[in-house]
């Protein structure tokens, strides 16, 4: 999957990383420069094969984070944009809409409190009583909810296959299968190299997702911080329990923790999936339950920062384990707004990786994360919603190029 080379040797522009937020950069350079020459480089032999590929396909409205973090911002862009690029190119997507169902007492509070946060954000929402979520969604139990109409499903695979595309027919060549080993930069250009060769450009943008620290230190950055991979396993429920809700249904989250929670998400080819946890995954790229990559462990389990952030959540991390190796665990947490749910519903379903950084003191990194070299710009934190925020986020990094 190609187009050309470059006559002078360098490249004007090469982009590490294959998940929809390097492709959308390698989409955003060439529509700010035309023709400039462009190489977009991926290790796997398929574009979106790790954290694109591998997530519940929801596309967030900017409900949950702060209203001055990049994520709030970028992510309300991206939504807009990915809708209209969807309907733009026929990709299939439908706006459903997210209800976030507090349980109790202490989740009715939680909720009022990210009602608020989504007014700031800009974000159209309603709060409903028991008796209105119990009339919009009859199977769902709760003390009161709220609705985000804006919500919706699509397969961003699909959509970064066709930013690819479209990254082609300008001019851009996609080079995969070519793992990268060495990062240097001089005053002139960024040479990475590997198994299958060197490539020099005058300016490298890396937006390599599970492997971002790595990157990062081949390119001489210091950065206090480890990708920690946290596994996400879902459950799918049988076809015919596949109309069991109409919207997206969603605990409310706790503000602690960077993860959503176990939700209903209908998916775009009519599927119902329940998930995902979050669990300690000990390989970045192994989605079979039990896998486990010697290197991958040992930067997690040497790392001081996970050894503080374990012992700061060593409740939350127990009850994510029983849950893991226990489905009746799992099911617990879904029955708290779900109540009709058994164990025969849940059947098994491809598990996603979330790259999550964590700094030395223990503390989680909750907003995109980024830093630059003279010749270079790392995207080094880009857990969800990055997929929805992809283009936006393309924009923020050409701009500060």
């Amino acid at each position: 999957m190609s187009s050309g080379g470059t006559a002078g040797g360098a490249y004007d522009f090469c982009v590490l990383g294959g998940g929809i937020v390097g492709v959308a950069t390698a989409h955003r350079l060439l529509t700010r420069f035309p023709g400039a020459t462009l190489v977009l480089v991926e290790k796997e032999p398929a574009l979106g094969a790790h954290q694109t590929g591998h997530n519940s396909g929801v596309i967030h409205s900017g409900i949950y984070y702060p209203p001055d973090s990049l994520k709030a911002r970028l992510c309300r862009a991206g939504a807009s944009w990915t809708k209209e690029f969807a309907a733009a190119n026929d990709i299939p997507f439908r706006e459903c809409g997210k209800l976030l169902v507090a349980t109790d007492s202490g989740e009715l509070e939680r909720m009022r409190a990210l009602y608020d946060r989504s007014v700031t954000n800009g974000v159209d929402v309603e709060a409903i009583d028991a008796a209105e979520l119990r009339r919009r969604e009859p199977r769902i139990a709760g003390a009161g909810a709220l609705f985000v109409p804006a919500t919706g499903i699509i397969d961003y695979a699909r959509v970064a296959a066709v930013l690819a595309d479209q990254v082609v027919a300008m001019g851009g060549e996609v080079r995969l299968a070519t793992p990268i080993e060495a990062i240097s930069e001089s005053d002139t250009a960024v040479t990475i190299s590997g198994p299958t060769g060197t490539i020099a450009a005058r300016t490298l943008v890396v937006c390599a997702g599970l492997q971002a620290d790595r990157m990062a230190r081949k390119a001489g950055i210091r950065t206090d911080f480890r990708i920690v991979p946290f596994r996400g396993e879902y459950y799918r429920l049988p076809a015919e329990r596949a109309d069991l809700v109409r919207t997206l249904i969603y605990p409310v989250p706790d503000p602690a923790l960077p993860f959503l929670g176990v939700h209903l998400s209908p998916t775009i080819d009519g599927d119902l999936t329940v998930g995902p946890n979050a669990v300690l995954g000990l390989a970045r790229e192994g989605y079979p339950k039990g896998s486990v990559n010697a290197r991958d462990a040992a930067d997690v389990l040497r790392f001081r920062g996970f050894h503080r952030l374990a012992r700061a959540h060593v409740r939350t991390g127990a009850r994510e384990l029983r849950n893991s190796l226990f489905k009746r665990g799992y099911l617990a947490e879904c029955r708290r707004y779900c109540p009709e749910l058994t164990a025969t519903d849940l059947l098994p379903h491809r598990a996603g990786i979330r790259a999550q950084a964590v700094l030395g003191d223990g503390s989680l990194v909750h907003d995109f994360l980024i830093e630059r070299t003279p010749r270079s710009i790392h995207v080094l934190n880009a857990p969800s919603p990055a997929a929805t925020s992809a283009m936006p986020i393309a924009e923020y990094l050409v701009d500060q190029l």
